[in-house]
């Protein structure tokens, strides 16, 4: 009998999600895994969208919509690129709305309902897809009327409280709080690496907060919450902490999913042991260790190291726009920083894709 895995453990405590659209990695980790939901954002659609496997698609995608613009022929492909891997995992795929338009609630609206239009065209129903939106005042608002809609999104870009309530506020499916600011993945100066990450990483009392404020909003309203899928791992010891930290889903890179997959599982080397997850993730919630109480009360992120649960959980986010929430994020730095970082590093890869596009029409002309 093989021995149990990191991965094999943690998929016992959550999800496990794949952060990556290359259809040969997910098929080549069936024996191990079949992956719930398939992620994606502007940076992995941009790679596929280069790769020579989808060159003669993407010429075939040009042709058919090269007089609709470079918009309507990124969308389809990533569509067509998602329906690739759907067979192979076991939930939803995932693609985020234009980050350049992440405060432009009607931009988001257009981009979130053409990506539902060529989801139906691809014959993926509204059950397997989910369509991610930045945890922005103006974009959440998209969300709850796409939400009201049938469409299922994710608040994404999401580094605080507030933006999780507001996210609950438009009554999203899940959130993906980003446990490392996107910067550590390529400075190492940047990354907390630590022993014991659900205690001793700064954004770990930020993610009990939110787990803990939503168990009390299910409590209070009985209206179900958001589902936690964490995202933004580098080590292999930051995804365990997240099925010990209670987080429902884990979305997790090719080269943490690889390392997790090589670990023999040893209870006695782990600083914690989460428990295994539940039938419904809020009505029968985890009880929170004792270990994690002190989180409760501290916030490393901010200047105070102090945690205002109870005011945030109580303000209307979205009204006006989403004015309450802009200011919410104004105001707390690290939020604010890393927000604006994420959204110009997608934008980045919403670019690139775009001048692929482009230079597709122009060969297609």
């Amino acid at each position: 009998m093989a021995p149990i895995t990191w991965l094999d453990k943690l998929e016992e405590q959550l999800n496990v999600d794949v952060d990556w659209m290359d259809p040969e990695y997910i098929k080549s980790m069936l024996p191990k895994i079949k992956f719930h939901d398939q992620t994606s954002n502007q940076l992995w659609v941009d790679i596929q969208l280069g790769h020579e496997s989808n060159a003669d698609l993407l010429k075939q995608v040009t042709q058919e919509l090269k007089d609709q613009g470079w918009l309507a022929i990124y969308t389809r492909m990533a569509v067509l690129m998602c329906k690739k891997n759907i067979d192979m995992i076991q939930g939803r795929v995932l693609l985020q709305t234009l980050p350049s338009k992440a405060y432009d609630t009607e931009a988001t609206l257009a981009h979130a309902r053409l990506y539902d239009a060529e989801f139906k065209r691809a014959g993926i129903s509204r059950d397997r897809f989910c369509i991610k939106i930045p945890s922005t005042g103006p974009a959440l608002n998209a969300a709850k009327i796409l939400q009201e809609e049938g469409i299922q999104t994710l608040g994404t870009a999401l580094f605080g409280v507030p933006q999780a309530v507001a996210c609950s506020q438009a009554g999203c499916l899940y959130i993906s709080p980003y446990y490392n600011e996107t910067q550590a993945h390529d400075d190492p100066k940047l990354w907390p690496s630590v022993k014991d990450p659900a205690t001793e990483h700064p954004n770990s009392p930020r993610i009990i907060q939110i787990l803990e404020v939503y168990k009390k909003l299910y409590k209070e309203t009985g209206r179900e919450q958001p589902l936690v899928k964490n995202a933004s791992f580098i080590s292999p010891e930051e995804a365990m902490a997240a099925g010990e930290m209670g987080c429902h889903s884990a979305t997790i890179s090719h080269t943490v999913l690889n390392e997790l997959a090589s670990r023999p599982y040893d209870a006695s080397t782990q600083p914690g042991q989460g428990e295994p997850k539940r039938a419904h993730a809020y009505k029968d919630a985890r009880v929170l260790p004792a270990r994690f109480e002190p989180l409760l009360a501290i916030d490393p992120l901010s200047p105070e190291n102090k945690a205002a649960l109870d005011k945030a959980a109580h303000v209307d986010y979205l009204a006006e726009g989403g004015k309450n929430l802009d200011e919410a994020i104004a105001a707390d730095p690290e939020t604010a920083k890393r927000l604006k970082i994420a959204l110009e590093l997608f934008t980045g890869g919403e670019n690139r894709s775009k001048e692929k596009v482009e230079k597709a029409i122009k060969e297609a002309a």
